[in-house]
């Protein structure tokens, strides 16, 4: 279902007037319409059409001045003037003010609507454009987005520390990116071009740990029938990223101190240890100090790697990099899904600008994902968010928390006093318009009315 796009039609003449907005609505356009420039240039602020149809000669000024500052807004409308007074200079003069087109009475209807319709093609691209190019303009470190004053440091802190020699240690909770964090001082250090190798601390048993880290010769145990290089010596020359690395064994956390310290591994089963050039990083979600209080972490290996500590934001600290990973990640998903979503609505974005994402980076893909998935309109509504969001939200923070009905009355009231339906849908368009800030399209949109039809209602 595509959005409903919006024309402000600004002509004195009421009998053209009327005839034009009867075709574009049969268009299947909402259409707004007045007499003059001034009343054209407050709805041009409160309505923010997608397009601007305009005599050229109006009351009081001409429709020219209707295109006064609208290359600065945002998303300008397109722009079609009319006039009964056609000519090359006029035409030129309307083009070079901003105009996109021009056309000159009488009009001809087919010619007019065919027009409009490539008018508001053309917005379309042009809006899909910057979009684009506000995703390519948008602030990434190493495959990492963040414009938010605690990425920003982040990311400073990464560059600064990239080519020290020293081990990392990478702490945050869980979904934050800290893979991301440990590829980008990889990337970001001299050691680029060498091996990086991830091994993960939680998924390796204990027994097998030790040579899956160091190494073995032939004959160590029972199996090893050949001589293996350990992930150390692989990431020889790189960089070796020990992930969850609270959930190593105290046993190997002391052989892990000792080749920080000397640089050398001993191979399970040799009498000879090997020289390496391996730059450490550790990643953990656990508060490492408190597992060196409970005995769980050794003391001496925190303090090693704490040498060169980063910590990565969690997302709820980050309300300002919410917009653009949403984005980022319904490109992603529209081209794997092949759809074609044009964004969020104003209401869904400011639920998960609201929501604390225990999950982080990670719960917010996944959310776009299942919402792309469901989607089936050209925006992303409240109702295509995972549940969990829809019920976690502090909504007491949403913008809608105003429109709270209090128009019905206790079930124990007098039945004489009960209002008539006039009353009620009175008094809910009036609540409606304050939840909405005034702002009668998106009252309208809640409603589910035309704009014609709340102005109706109002009168």
């Amino acid at each position: 279902m595509s959005q409903i796009e919006t024309i402000l039609l600004v002509e004195d003449d009421s009998g053209l007037r009327e005839l034009l907005q009867e075709e574009l609505e049969a268009e299947g356009y909402q259409v707004i319409a007045c007499s003059d420039a001034e009343q054209g240039k407050q709805l041009l602020v409160s309505q923010a059409p997608d397009l601007l149809i305009s005599d050229l000669r109006l009351p009081g000024a001409d429709g020219l001045s209707l295109l006064t500052n609208l290359a600065t807004t945002e998303s300008p409308p397109a722009v079609l003037i009319i006039t009964a007074f056609g000519s090359v200079q006029q035409a030129v003069k309307a083009l070079q003010a901003g105009a996109d087109d021009f056309l000159t009475k009488p009009l001809e209807m087919d010619h007019f609507l065919l027009t409009v319709s490539r008018l508001l093609d053309n917005r379309k691209l042009r809006s899909e454009v910057r979009h684009y190019r506000s995703l390519l303009a948008v602030k990434q470190f190493n495959g990492m987005i963040g414009q938010s004053p605690a990425m920003q440091q982040m990311f400073q802190h990464i560059r600064q520390i990239a080519d020290a020699d020293g081990p990392v240690l990478v702490q945050g909770e869980s979904g934050t990116g800290k893979e991301l964090v440990a590829r980008a001082l990889h990337d970001q250090s001299s050691r680029r071009d060498g091996p990086y190798m991830v091994v993960n601390c939680g998924g390796i048993p204990s027994e097998l740990m030790e040579s899956e880290f160091f190494g073995h010769a032939a004959g160590a145990f029972t199996g090893a029938r050949t001589q293996r290089a350990g992930l150390f010596q692989q990431a020889n020359g790189g960089s070796l990223l020990l992930d969850e690395l609270g959930e190593m064994p105290l046993a190997l956390q002391a052989k892990l101190l000792r080749v920080l310290q000397d640089g050398k591994v001993r191979p399970v089963g040799s009498d000879h240890e090997i020289q390496l050039d391996v730059r450490i990083i550790a990643a953990t979600n656990r508060n490492l100090t408190e597992a060196v209080a409970d005995g769980s972490f050794r003391e001496d290996l925190f303090y090693r790697l704490e040498t060169f500590a980063l910590q990565v934001p969690p997302l709820r600290t980050r309300g300002e990099d919410i917009q653009q990973l949403t984005e980022f990640f319904l490109t992603r998903f529209n081209a794997q899904q092949k759809q074609n979503i044009k964004g969020f609505s104003d209401a869904a974005l400011t639920m998960l600008q609201h929501y604390s994402f225990p999950g982080n980076v990670r719960e917010l893909q996944n959310a776009v994902e299942r919402a792309a998935t469901f989607c089936d309109t050209s925006l992303i509504e409240i109702q295509h968010l995972p549940q969990r969001i829809r019920e976690h939200t502090d909504t007491a923070a949403l913008p809608s928390s105003n429109a709270t009905l209090s128009i019905l009355p206790s079930p124990t009231v007098d039945i004489e006093a009960l209002p008539s339906l006039e009353t009620l849908q009175r008094q809910y368009i009036h609540q409606v318009l304050a939840a909405a800030d005034g702002n009668k399209r998106r009252a309208a949109d809640i409603l589910g009315i035309t704009r014609r039809t709340l102005y109706r209602w109002i009168e």
